[in-house]
């Protein structure tokens, strides 16, 4: 399961090596509701090559300001530390696997 963080320190402390993804995602946000099992089953997929994230939107806003998040759900992508991407809205578990794939390659 996902790592639910509340602060910049955990984020910055869970995202220093390798390729972690952040869900910033909301309680009322129904295409949240639906990317939470995609997720789910990705976070299985990946074990050990993606470390995944979860940042509720209502309680931490500055957090998601930071990454110039505007919209839930987002996904913002990290690098070694470093946030390089943003993805938002709904996807389906075949394109966000594709595009984790490619990310993993550029490693």
């Amino acid at each position: 399961m996902a790592q639910n963080v509340t602060t910049q320190t955990e984020i910055d402390t869970a995202t220093t090596s390798g390729l972690s993804v952040l869900d910033v995602w909301a309680p009322w946000c129904g295409p949240c509701k639906m990317l939470e099992p995609v997720l789910s089953q990705l976070e299985d997929d990946y074990d050990g090559k993606v470390n995944f994230l979860r940042l509720d939107v209502d309680d931490h806003q500055a957090i998601a300001e930071k990454y110039k998040v505007m919209s839930v759900p987002s996904l913002v992508i990290f690098k070694n530390g470093k946030a390089i991407e943003k993805v938002s809205g709904y996807y389906p578990k075949e394109k966000l696997s594709r595009y984790l794939d490619s990310k993993i390659a550029e490693m």
